[in-house]
C-alpha cells in the first residue's frame, strides 16, 4: 500500500511535494517518527492533553507539507494550541464536511485510503516550511474538552491508531494521565491498552502505557468512576437491535474504603523435592515464600507445609502472625532443601484439612510444585476430586507450576474449581516477581464469597469469569456476560466480612440498543472462546464446542494457531468458495496447514512438559483478559513457543511481510494477518481484506468497484460505515446488508501462496 509520505499518531504531515528537485527524480522517502508522547491531566471530567512528537527527514531535499490534526471523534475541544520547532504557530479548524473533501484529495493524489476513517472528523490544519533535508522537526500540541461521564462512568479516548501512517515502527510511544478526582476512586479500566495503574491517594491515580519500537494500531480508550458507596459497580453494555446485549460489570472497593480488609488464613505449600534443586528454582521460591511471611498482616494465621516425599507441616496448625511466629518461620523456609519425590495430593489434603469448618476467615492455600504426584496417590482425577473437598468452605487453592515438568491440566482444574487461578513460571523467569506481584494483590480481602444479583426484568447468561473470585482492596473484578430484557434497577453485590453479609445495591440500566462500546462484546468473546477451548482441552471435544469457538473466533478476529485451525476446517467442510474464505492463504499452504493440524492436536492432549504449560499459560491470557488485543499478544506468543517459531518472527508488528520460509513461520504469520475494524473482523489474503462475513453468508449481489474511480467514491459519500473498512487498503472484500462489495486494483497481487 502506498504511504502519505507522511507520518504520526493522531496528527500527521502530508508532504505536498519536495522542493528544488530535479525534474524526473524518482518519489522521496516518507517522514519518520522518533517519538510520540502524550501527557494528559484528567480534573473532574475536563481534561488537558498534551502531545509531543518529533519528525525526521530521512531524505537530503527540502520537503513542504501540511500538518493536519484530526479531532478526536466527539470531543468538545474548547482550547488548541501547537508548536513547531519551539515556535508557537496558528491552525485553522475545518469543519467535518471541509475536512473530508481534504481527506479525499488525499485518499485520491497518493493512492491511500487510510485517511477515510477519519472522515467523519473535523481537522486541524497547518502549513509547514522548510523541512530541511536530514533534519528533526518536533510538533507539540495542546488542547483541553469536556469528557462525558455516563452514570457517573466518565471516558477518554486519544486516537492512538498509527499503523496506517507507519512506513516504520515508532522507537518510542507512551501515553500518561493524572487523574485528580474531587471524591475517591473506585474503577479505573482500559479497554485498549494493558496500561499501569498506580493509586497515588484515594482521590488521584497515574496509569501509564509505554511501548518500544512498533506501529500502535488501536485508539487509546479509558474509563474511570468515583466510588459512590463503600463497593462501587459500574456498567458498560454493548446491544444492536437484533439479539441478546454483552454487559461489561465493573466491581471496585478503591482503596480508601470504609469496609476494612477481613483477617485471613493463609497456607504457603512448598514443593522441596529433588528436581527444586534445578534452575535455581527452591532458591526462587523461598525468597518469594519468604517476602509473602513479611507480608501478612497482623490479624492474619499461617502455616507452612513443605513436601517432597512426604508433608510436613511446621506449626501443625494455623499460628498467629506474630513477629515470632514470622520469624521462626523464616528461619524454617531458609533451612530447606532439596531431596525426594513429589507427593502433591498428601500436602494438598493436609493444607485444606488446616482449615476449622466454623471459621469465617477466608482461607487461601498458596501451592507451589515444580513436578508431577511420584509419592502416594497419582491418579491425577482422583487428586482433583480429593482437593474438590476445598469447595465446600470456601478455601481458595492459587498454584504456581513451576517450571514445565508439572501437570498443567491438574493445576488449572484445582484452581479454577476453587475460584482461584494458577499460573506458570518458566525456567527462565523469575519466581519470586511472579508469587510476591500475586500475594500483593490478595493481601487484604474485603469481600468474599461474592454474588451478584440483576434486576427483575434482566437475565444474564454466560458470565465470565464464571466462579465469582474474592474482592480484594485496591483490586476490582471485571465480568463480562450477555444479557436479555431491557430496563433498569438495582444491580446488588453481596458478600461476606467477617462472617457478616454485606450487600451493596446500586442502579444501573440494560438498554435496548446501545452501539457506542463495541469492545464490551468482542471482551466477552474473548473469554468466551477461551471457556470452549478449556472445555475441549480439559474435558474433550465435541462438535458444539468446536462449531461455537469457531464462529467467535472468526466472528470477533481471535485468531490463534488452534482458532485458525478450527476456521480452516470449517471454511472446507462448508465448501466456502475459495474467493471468500478468510483463511485461504492457509488452506493453500499444504506444510502450514499441517502444522496448525499438529498444534491444534497438541493442544488437546498435552497435559504436561513444554507445550503443555505454554498452552495453560496461553489460555490463561484469554481466560483472564481485560484488553482483548494485549491477551491475544500474550496468548499467541505462549502458542508459538509451541512451534518453536523464532522470536524475531513471532513478534514482529502485523503488517504483511515475505513468506517465512518455515512452515511454522508462516503460520504464525497467517494468524497475524487480523483486524478488528469497526465490530468487524477482516483478514489479509495477498494484498486484499475480506471481511469475516462474507465466509459464512450467501448474497444476492457481488458488486466490484476500482479503487480510486469516480464510482468508488461515490460509494464512499453513499456508505459512510463502510469507511473505516476501506481505510484497510486498496483491495478490501466487504458485506453490507445483501450485497458483497469487492473493492479492487489492477496494479495489486492477490495470488495466495501455493507451496
Amino acid at each position: 500500500m502506498a504511504t502519505l509520505g507522511s507520518l504520526c499518531a493522531d496528527g500527521f504531515i502530508a508532504v505536498t511535494h519536495p522542493v528544488s528537485v530535479p525534474a524526473g527524480h524518482f518519489s522521496f522517502a516518507p517522514l519518520e517518527v522518533s517519538y510520540h508522547h502524550v501527557s494528559v491531566t484528567i480534573d473532574g471530567q475536563i481534561s488537558t492533553t498534551t502531545v509531543e512528537e518529533e519528525f525526521y527527514n530521512p531524505n537530503t531535499q527540502q520537503l513542504e507539507g501540511t500538518y493536519l490534526f484530526p479531532v478526536p471523534k466527539s470531543a468538545q475541544i474548547d482550547k488548541f494550541s501547537m508548536e513547531i520547532g519551539g515556535k508557537s504557530v496558528s491552525a485553522e479548524l475545518l469543519p467535518a464536511d471541509k475536512a473530508r473533501t481534504i481527506y479525499e484529495d488525499i485518499v485520491r493524489r497518493k493512492r491511500d485510503p487510510a485517511l477515510l476513517e477519519y472522515a467523519d472528523r473535523s481537522v486541524f490544519k497547518v502549513r509547514i516550511f522548510p523541512i530541511e533535508g536530514r533534519s528533526r522537526k518536533h510538533v507539540k500540541i495542546t488542547y483541553t474538552e469536556v469528557l462525558k461521564s455516563d452514570s457517573g462512568l466518565v471516558s477518554y479516548l486519544y486516537p492512538l491508531n498509527t499503523e496506517k501512517f507507519s512506513s516504520a515502527i515508532i522507537p518510542d510511544v507512551s501515553v500518561t494521565v493524572q487523574i485528580n478526582s474531587k471524591q475517591p476512586l473506585a474503577s479505573i479500566y482500559s479497554p485498549s491498552h494493558d496500561v499501569q495503574i498506580k493509586r497515588t491517594d484515594a482521590k488521584s491515580a497515574l496509569i501509564r502505557f509505554e511501548a518500544k519500537n512498533v506501529r500502535p494500531d488501536s485508539d487509546f480508550q479509558l474509563f474511570f468512576a468515583p466510588l459512590k458507596k463503600e463497593v462501587a459497580i459500574d456498567l458498560l453494555t454493548y446491544r444492536t437491535e437484533d439479539g441478546d446485549g454483552y454487559f461489561l460489570l465493573l466491581a471496585s472497593p478503591g482503596i480508601d474504603t470504609k469496609t476494612k480488609a477481613m483477617p485471613k488464613d493463609v497456607t504457603f505449600v512448598l514443593d522441596t523435592s529433588g528436581s527444586m534443586a534445578s534452575d535455581n528454582k527452591l532458591v526462587q521460591a523461598k525468597k518469594a515464600l519468604q517476602f509473602c511471611l513479611a507480608n501478612l498482616n497482623e490479624n492474619d494465621r499461617f502455616e507452612i507445609v513443605r513436601f517432597s516425599s512426604e508433608s510436613e507441616m511446621f506449626f501443625g496448625k494455623l499460628t498467629p502472625a506474630t513477629d515470632k511466629a514470622v520469624a521462626a518461620a523464616q528461619k524454617f523456609v531458609a533451612s530447606l532443601t532439596p531431596n525426594g519425590g513429589t507427593a502433591i495430593d498428601e500436602a494438598l489434603r493436609q493444607s485444606v484439612a488446616l482449615r476449622s469448618p466454623k471459621s469465617e476467615r477466608p482461607y487461601v492455600i498458596v501451592f507451589m510444585t515444580d513436578g508431577q504426584p511420584t509419592v502416594g496417590e497419582n491418579r491425577i482425577e482422583k487428586i482433583a476430586l480429593n482437593a474438590d473437598k476445598a469447595l465446600a468452605d470456601g478455601t481458595r487453592i492459587f498454584c504456581f507450576g513451576l517450571g514445565t515438568d508439572v501437570n498443567a491440566h491438574l493445576l488449572d482444574r484445582i484452581a479454577e474449581r476453587s475460584r482461584a487461578v494458577s499460573d506458570y513460571v518458566l525456567p527462565e523467569e523469575d519466581i519470586e516477581i511472579k508469587v510476591s506481584s500475586f500475594f500483593g494483590k490478595i493481601r487484604e480481602p474485603v469481600l468474599a464469597n461474592i454474588k451478584l444479583t440483576f434486576p427483575d426484568d434482566i437475565r444474564v447468561s454466560k458470565t465470565y469469569p464464571q466462579a465469582l473470585p474474592d474482592l480484594f482492596k485496591g483490586q476490582q473484578l471485571i465480568l463480562c456476560g450477555r444479557y436479555r430484557g431491557e430496563g433498569s434497577g438495582n444491580c446488588m453485590i453481596e458478600g461476606t466480612t467477617n462472617g457478616v453479609t454485606q450487600k451493596f445495591a446500586m442502579p444501573v440500566t440494560f438498554p435496548k440498543k446501545n452501539t457506542e462500546q463495541s469492545f464490551v462484546a468482542r471482551l466477552w468473546a474473548s473469554r468466551r472462546v477461551a471457556y470452549l477451548l478449556d472445555e475441549i482441552r480439559l474435558n474433550g471435544e465435541n462438535d458444539e464446542l468446536k462449531n461455537e469457538a469457531t464462529a467467535l473466533a472468526r466472528e470477533f478476529g481471535l485468531i490463534t494457531p488452534y482458532t485458525a485451525f478450527l476456521i480452516l476446517e470449517d471454511e472446507q467442510r462448508r465448501n466456502v468458495a475459495s474467493d471468500n474464505q478468510i483463511m485461504r492463504e492457509l488452506g493453500k499452504d499444504r506444510l502450514a496447514q499441517t502444522k496448525a493440524r499438529d498444534a491444534y492436536s497438541s493442544f488437546k492432549s498435552s497435559t504436561s512438559g513444554d507445550d503443555a504449560v505454554s498452552v495453560a499459560r496461553s489460555q490463561n491470557a484469554m481466560k483472564q483478559s481485560t484488553q482483548v488485543d494485549s491477551a491475544m499478544a500474550v496468548s499467541n506468543a505462549e502458542a508459538y513457543r509451541t512451534l518453536n517459531v523464532p522470536a524475531t518472527v513471532a513478534g514482529s508488528s502485523r503488517t504483511r511481510g515475505a513468506p517465512a520460509e518455515s512452515a511454522a513461520s508462516r503460520l504464525v504469520q497467517y494468524t497475524q494477518q487480523t483486524r478488528y475494524v469497526a465490530q468487524r473482523a477482516f483478514y489479509q489474503n495477498g494484498t486484499q481484506w475480506i471481511d469475516s462475513n462474507v465466509s459464512r453468508q450467501n448474497y444476492a449481489r457481488n458488486v466490484r468497484l476500482k479503487f480510486g474511480s469516480q464510482e468508488y467514491f461515490d460509494f464512499v459519500s453513499s456508505h459512510p460505515e463502510a469507511r473505516p473498512y476501506l481505510a484497510l487498503g486498496q483491495n478490501v472484500k466487504v458485506a453490507l446488508n445483501d450485497t458483497v462489495y469487492d473493492i479492487y486494483d489492477d496494479a495489486s497481487d492477490s495470488t495466495p501462496r501455493t507451496n
